[in-house]
């Protein structure tokens, strides 16, 4: 399974300094610093939510201050890049509904994937190592194919058709991120949504 999401809001390049006190203001990002240095370190499975808490020099209090668990410091920010994704599709003024569902994908690729593109595959790597990962990433992917669904009927498709674009739109995105995220092209991800879509109106219109 490809993970598609990203940490967008969380910049994980960001250091922190160990010997920080409990107290600093910084613990979002140093819990976040943390998790994913162990999770690469010894794998998601094998890092519990206490070596993050001292990893970061703060307490497991701190850390569920933050985290419902630990699988949650994979997913922060994934409500607003659905929230991102809805909005590009309503307000989108293109005529063509593909266009409007696969052009929201490529405007939050330029701001939150391509800024991003370490952490981002970094992140890939981890969900790809744990079934239970997996399975939630597909679950919010699923989601935003639903709310997208929603959006395109308010504005005049039929139920059928609304799914219908908006799996495709997530396929298109999909499949350019995983050539993206692989590291085989030195193109933006943004870029290669682009030409995903072009390759497929050329093979729909032969």
């Amino acid at each position: 399974m490809m993970s598609v999401y990203a940490i967008t809001l969380s910049p994980f390049a960001l250091c922190y300094t160990r010997a920080m006190g409990r107290w600093q203001p910084d613990a979002l990002l140093r819990l976040r610093q943390a998790a994913m240095e162990l999770f690469q370190e010894r794998g998601y499975e094998g890092t519990t939510v206490e070596e993050i808490a001292q990893r970061a020099g703060l307490t497991q209090r701190t850390f569920f201050r933050y985290f419902a668990d630990k699988r949650e410091v994979l997913f922060a920010g994934t409500g607003e890049f659905e929230t991102k994704i809805v909005e590009g599709v309503r307000d989108s003024t293109e005529i063509d509904p593909l266009a409007r569902v696969v052009g929201a994908f490529d405007a939050v690729a330029k701001v939150y994937f391509d800024a991003r593109t370490e952490a981002v595959r970094q992140r890939r790597l981890i969900i790809e190592s744990s079934p239970e990962l997996q399975e939630r990433e597909v679950l919010k992917l699923g989601r935003v194919v639903s709310q997208v669904a929603v959006v395109l009927q308010s504005q005049g498709q039929d139920p059928s058709a609304a799914q219908f674009i908006s799996e495709l739109g997530m396929l298109v995105f999909r499949s350019s991120f995983a050539i993206w995220a692989s590291g085989t092209t030195r193109e933006t991800l943004a870029a290669t949504i682009h030409a995903t879509l072009e390759r497929l109106r050329g093979i729909v219109s032969r």
